[in-house]
């Protein structure tokens, strides 16, 4: 058993497409990111929760461009942007958007994705898709960097060909980072996964409405319910997804597929829960793992301190864990409670 926390669903796969900047902490470091010969990028969706964090994570990793593109709806076209320093106009997406663009970062919706991610592609652009659009095509990556990256063989920046690679759900990330080294060491035979999840994982004005319900409950006014259905603030309920015929919701079955997909095993067994949490940002999990060989705890935790993207926080002398507020705004992904299933025999939960 294991719990996991992370602060962001966007995994940065654009940054092992050609290159592998460093990620400086210097505030008062030189930008690089600006260069003539780097690709040219374009964020779809730039005004949008996601939209925004694209923005951080290229600033924030120096992540080399040649130009940049800010794309949005018509609404929101014509607006200023400002990014590193520089002043951005904000254009409207249009199937003539991608001309002369190398790599593309999707988060407007599914149903934009669909639209004009191909369109994108045939003008010889790579797309990194943040929808659950492709995530389930034959054909499309579904690509985790620190647990797939051979997924993504052959696609690669300057070759003048376009590409789409999708881009996990959030919950099968979290889950993945952590499960996947310990997969690959004793083999996972089932795993239940609860989760807790974040309002910013509906993106701003989800984030919006709990901060705003939270000061309507604490002066006796009725909650603003328009993101959710009730009360979000000083509550919890199962995820807003829409539930399927067998009784899931679409989130946690997503959860099924994408990590079958991803380890390439239609043979694991997966169940979930997702369950949403008053917590402004930071989703967290509970994992619990069945191996086909035995594995000992303190294997697993070297095994995890050694994984990229994985960070252990597990002191069970001062009850000190991972905390959804420790990792917001942070890239790893935070393990610990990890311990023995004592309800399985032989050191294989």
């Amino acid at each position: 058993m294991a719990t996991l926390t992370h602060s962001s669903s966007f995994t940065h796969l654009f940054t092992k497409l050609s290159l592998k900047p460093k990620k400086f902490t210097s505030p008062s470091r030189i930008r690089m990111s600006l260069q003539e010969n780097a690709p040219s990028l374009a964020v779809v969706g730039v005004t949008g929760a996601v939209g925004q964090e694209f923005l951080s994570v290229l600033s924030d990793r120096d992540f080399p461009y040649g130009s940049i593109k800010m794309l949005a709806s018509k609404r929101s076209a014509g607006k200023q942007i400002t990014f590193e320093d520089r002043n951005y106009t904000i254009e409207e997406l249009t199937e003539d958007s991608f001309d002369g663009v190398d790599i593309a970062l999707f988060s407007a919706g599914g149903s934009i994705s669909k639209h004009f991610g191909p369109l994108a592609v045939e003008k010889g652009t790579i797309v990194v898709d943040n929808s659950s659009a492709f995530r389930m095509e034959e054909g499309v990556p579904l690509v985790i960097p620190e647990v797939n990256p051979e997924a993504m063989k052959g696609i690669k920046v300057g070759m003048g060909k376009g590409a789409l690679i999708a881009n996990p759900n959030c919950s099968t990330i979290i889950c993945l980072m952590a499960a996947t080294p310990l997969h690959r060491h004793a083999k996972v035979k089932r795993m239940v996964v609860s989760t807790y999840q974040a309002a910013s994982g509906a993106g701003a004005a989800a984030m919006e409405e709990l901060e705003l319900q939270t000061r309507e409950v604490l002066e006796g006014k009725p909650p603003t319910c328009n993101i959710f259905k009730q009360q979000y603030a000083f509550n919890l309920f199962s995820h807003n997804a829409p539930i399927l015929s067998n009784g899931y919701n679409e989130e946690e079955m997503k959860l099924v597929k994408e990590t079958r997909k991803i380890w390439n095993d239609m043979d694991v067994k997966v169940t979930a829960t997702c369950i949403r949490v008053p917590v402004m940002r930071a989703h967290a999990e509970s994992v619990n793992l069945q191996f086909e060989k035995p594995l000992l705890e303190d294997t697993a935790k070297s095994i995890l301190k050694s994984s990229p993207g994985v960070v252990v926080i597990d002191d069970r002398a001062s009850n000190h864990f991972p905390t959804p507020l420790e990792v917001s705004n942070k890239d790893d992904v935070a393990v610990g409670r990890i311990r023995h299933d004592v309800s399985q025999d032989g050191y294989s939960g």
